[in-house]
């Protein structure tokens, strides 16, 4: 893993908008519709060098596909997993009945998009197997070929993680929660694998690890933790093998524009978080309900050299954020960990859902240009010279010779006195 070794490196939690038309070939195949298989892939992978380049364009360092062949960060693994089957109905979003919409009814009520966004319902009815090797590699091939002469520093790949994908597909099958729950993480590993061995980053996303607080209204945060260990036990066993320095942790709240005011707080749950075998964890911090929650990272115990990626832009306002209050947010996570352990990201993704519209993709290129501003803001201020260090153009410089004291006994004229208490 890249680390931020001379300047700030930046990149991003993943999702990205699509092309319009390459949106309805997506939403299409999602639906079951018939569509020209070989136009799509063919408009796919010329989306996927479009934005990978956008991205160097704009800055970003450590770039990924956008995860433009998926319909979702999480349902696209829908078409991965074996023993998945849809069921009659539709899913309904979980935050429809969280404590935010308890608290908010009226406003909730009225959203559209994401929050209130159905899916297909499906549920486990046979063992979990993973089956999606030819979707992987084809968004291997083409994010391989997409950076074809393109100049950036890493490359990562999103995936789900067992937990979500728990959440999102009713077990009918296993006999325990526990029992189905590993059967996701194993046939998963394959993908995550998949994914190092072909020479990226892989990136575990898992927002339930902190939503499962806010859409489970009667659970206690004593309960949440003790939910959210046995899934991270049940990740680091789907991980295992996997060198830390491959890995990036992410999780958030999120692509929620509602108040946030029962978003579960990360002293609740970051030494939970830190117990992930992750070289870097990818976090919200920079959304007004979380930005002040620096000083509880300035607390925990984080491992030895892992990279903190805080998000020093976000996807829950359409506020483009001022270069400078980027690299004010850089500096406080670099003085925690040092700042060659500080990658600047974003608090999540923009699209994580293909059709989110919440924050327009102008608007999305606007912030990633005021990102890639920012972390050189903070680069020069953070590699400025050092009180006490001699920068390396006075280092080149050959040290003035000390002054010679009269010889013992030798007369000096006042003149010649003063020369040399001057040279002292």
């Amino acid at each position: 893993m890249q680390r931020s070794t001379d300047r700030i490196l930046t990149t991003h939690a993943g999702s990205l908008p699509r092309p319009r038309d390459l949106l309805g070939l997506v939403r299409s195949r999602a639906r079951g519709e018939r569509v020209d298989e070989a136009a799509f892939q063919a408009r796919l992978r010329q989306a996927v060098g479009e934005v990978v380049r956008k991205q160097a364009a704009l800055g970003i360092d450590v770039v990924d596909d956008g995860e433009f062949g998926k319909p979702s960060f999480v349902t696209y693994v829908r078409e991965r997993l074996g023993g998945l089957t849809r069921q009659e109905g539709e899913r309904q979003s979980p935050w429809v009945r969280s404590r935010e919409a308890i608290s908010f009814p009226e406003f909730y009520k009225a959203q559209a998009g994401a929050v209130n966004a159905r899916q297909a319902l499906m549920s486990c009815t046979g063992p979990i197997t993973y089956r999606g090797y030819k979707e992987l590699q084809t968004d291997l091939d083409n994010l391989k070929a997409a950076l074809a002469g393109v100049d950036v520093a890493e490359v990562f790949v999103p995936s789900i993680s067992p937990s979500n994908i728990e959440d999102w597909n009713k077990n009918q099958y296993y006999k325990t929660p526990e029992d189905y729950l590993h059967a996701i993480g194993e046939a998963m590993r394959q993908e995550y694998q998949a994914i190092v061995a072909a020479g990226f980053l892989v990136q575990i996303d898992d927002p339930q690890l902190v939503t499962h607080y806010v859409v489970n209204p009667t659970a206690t945060v004593e309960q949440c933790r003790r939910w959210a260990q046995m899934h991270v036990e049940a990740l680091n066993h789907a991980i295992r093998g996997i060198p830390r320095e491959k890995i990036r942790y992410h999780t958030c709240y999120g692509i929620n524009m509602g108040p946030r005011v029962h978003d579960m707080e990360a002293k609740d749950i970051i030494d939970i978080v830190l117990r992930i075998n992750a070289g870097a964890f990818s976090f919200e911090a920079s959304n007004p309900r979380h930005e002040h929650e620096w000083t509880v990272w300035e607390r925990a115990k984080i491992p030895d050299g892992a990279v903190l990626i805080p998000g020093v832009i976000s996807h829950s306002t359409i506020l483009v954020e001022h270069p400078e209050l980027i690299a004010q947010r850089i500096a406080r996570y670099a003085k925690i960990v040092g700042r060659q352990n500080v990658i600047a990201g974003s608090d999540c993704g923009f699209a994580t859902f293909a059709g989110s519209d919440e924050v327009h993709e102008s608007i999305v290129w606007a912030k990633f240009d005021a990102l890639g501003k920012g972390a050189r803001i903070a680069s020069r201020e953070l590699w400025a010279k050092q009180p006490g260090r001699r920068s390396a153009k006075a280092a080149a410089k050959p040290k003035r010779a000390p002054a010679k004291k009269p010889a013992k006994g030798r007369k000096t004229s006042a003149r010649t006195a003063r020369k040399v208490a001057k040279r002292r």
